[in-house]
C-alpha cells in the first residue's frame, strides 16, 4: 500500500545564541515554548490539535524534555511526547520520527524538532566504584565502546583536514565567508526566526578580517610524524568549528486529513529520511553519506535540488561537501547560501533542525513549481549520519 503523504504546515526556529548569550538563563523548554506556540500562529492551528512532541536533545542528561516542552507549550495533557539523542542529528532524527507518526496513522498533528540549553546543561559526573571515593566529572560520554575509536570530535577534523589536504587557510576562508553570508542575510532570516528572550537574529556572525583569521587560536592538529610546520598547515582554529550555543528548531507535520479539517495549505511536503552509520573514528563524513544514500532511493539527482543545508560544525565538512557537489554536477553556490553552522553556532540537540527549518525557508522564498526540492544533512558523534528531503508542497484546495 502506498504511504499516506505527510505534510510541514509551518516552521520556525529561535535565534541562535552563543553559550553565556542571551539565553544563558533559560532552560531547554523555555527556550523551544515561545517557537512551539508561534509555530502554531503560523499555521493557524489551535494547541489542542497536537498529538504528540518528538524533539530531539543532547546535553538535558536525562528526562523528556518533550514532555517538558508540551506542558509549556501549554499542549493538551493527553499529548504524547518522545525525546530523541543522536546527539548532533538529533533535532533531524526527531522530525524523522515525528512524519512517521504521521505517515503510520498514529497522530494527525506533531511538533518536532530540536532543541537545546547548553548553558544550562547539568554537570556530569560519574558515580564513584568504591565508598569513599570522589565522583568523576567528565566533559562528554563516550561515544563508541572499545575497541572502536572514539576521537575528541576535534582530532578528527584536523586528521581529515591532514588527508584531505585542507590548509587552515583555506578552513578559515571557508568560515570568514560563511559568516560574510549570514551577516548579509540577516533580514531574509529573520522572517524564520520567533523571539525568544528579546533576540530576533543570530548574534554571533561578524565581519572577519584577514588580520583577525591570522590571531584565531589554534585547538587542534594532528601528530602523526609530521613536521611542525605542516602540522600547524592543516590545523584547525576556533574560527573553523561551530561555537557552542542555545536555540530550538521546530516544524508542524501534518496529515492531509488534517490539512483538510482544518483548512491548512501545507509550505512543504516531507518526501524522506535517511539515517546511517559509519566509522566511528571519522564521523564528520557521514553527512554526505547518508545524503547520497537518500538521495538515490528517491532517484533524485543533486543538480535538482534547489536548496541544500549542511549542519558544518567544521569548516573541513563544509569544504568536503563543496568538493562532491561539484563532482556531481550540483551547484555548490546553494549549499547553505545565508552561512552555516560556522557562523550561527551549535546548539547540538537542535543544530540539524535548525538546517532543515533552514531549507523550508529558502524553499518558501523560492519562485515557481511545487517540484522545488530541498535537503537538509548532518553527521553525529559516535559515527552516525542523517538527512531528509523535502518539496515544496503542492495546493492542497
Amino acid at each position: 500500500m502506498p504511504i499516506p503523504p505527510v505534510f510541514i504546515a509551518s516552521h520556525a526556529r529561535s535565534a541562535v545564541v552563543p553559550v553565556g548569550g542571551a539565553f544563558k538563563h533559560l532552560h531547554t523548554h523555555e527556550i523551544a515554548a515561545p517557537v512551539l506556540q508561534g509555530l502554531l500562529q503560523r499555521a493557524g492551528l489551535t494547541a489542542d490539535a497536537v498529538d504528540a512532541v518528538v524533539l530531539g536533545n543532547a546535553l538535558g542528561a536525562g528526562g523528556n524534555p518533550a514532555r517538558m516542552l508540551a506542558l509549556a507549550g501549554q499542549l493538551p495533557l493527553h499529548c504524547a511526547a518522545y525525546s530523541v539523542d543522536t546527539q548532533c542529528c538529533a533535532g533531524l532524527d526527531a522530525i524523522a520520527l515525528g512524519a512517521s507518526l504521521v505517515a503510520s496513522g498514529q497522530a494527525q498533528v506533531v511538533v518536532a524538532g530540536g532543541a537545546e540549553a547548553w548553558s544550562r546543561a547539568p554537570i556530569r559526573a560519574a558515580r564513584p566504584l568504591q565508598a569513599g571515593d570522589s565522583a568523576v566529572p567528565y566533559e562528554r560520554p563516550p561515544f563508541a565502546p572499545p575497541p572502536h575509536e572514539d576521537p575528541d570530535l576535534l582530532l578528527a577534523a584536523a586528521r581529515y583536514a591532514a588527508s584531505a589536504g585542507y590548509s587552515r587557510a583555506v578552513q578559515d576562508r571557508y568560515a570568514a565567508a560563511s559568516h560574510a553570508r549570514a551577516l548579509a542575510s540577516a533580514a531574509v532570516m529573520a522572517q524564520e526566526i520567533i523571539p525568544v528572550a528579546g533576540v530576533v537574529q543570530d548574534p554571533f556572525p561578524r565581519a572577519l578580517s584577514q588580520r583577525q583569521l591570522d590571531r584565531m587560536p589554534v585547538v587542534a592538529q594532528t601528530d602523526a610524524g609530521m613536521a611542525d610546520g605542516a602540522r600547524c598547515a592543516h590545523a584547525v582554529s576556533t574560527v573553523a568549528i561551530s561555537p557552542k550555543a542555545d536555540a530550538a528548531a521546530l516544524v508542524l507535520l501534518v496529515s492531509e486529513a488534517a490539512c483538510r479539517r482544518w483548512r491548512v495549505q501545507p509550505s512543504a511536503q516531507w518526501l524522506g529520511h535517511r539515517s546511517q552509520g559509519g566509522s566511528p573514528a571519522m564521523p564528520l563524513v557521514l553527512a554526505f553519506d547518508a545524503a547520497q544514500a537518500l538521495l538515490q532511493r528517491q532517484g533524485v539527482p543533486w543538480p535538482q535540488l534547489a536548496a541544500i543545508e549542511l549542519h558544518d560544525a567544521f569548516a573541513v565538512q563544509g569544504l568536503q561537501w563543496q568538493a562532491l557537489l561539484q563532482d556531481q554536477d550540483a551547484d555548490a553556490s546553494l549549499l547553505n547560501r545565508h552561512g552555516g553552522g560556522i557562523a550561527r553556532g551549535h546548539p547540538i540537540g537542535a543544530s540539524a533542525a535548525v538546517a532543515l527549518v533552514r531549507v523550508l525557508a529558502d524553499l518558501q522564498a523560492t519562485a515557481g513549481t511545487s517540484a522545488a526540492l530541498g535537503l537538509a544533512a548532518a553527521a553525529g558523534a559516535g559515527g552516525l549520519g542523517s538527512a531528509a528531503l523535502v518539496r515544496q508542497a503542492p495546493l492542497l484546495y
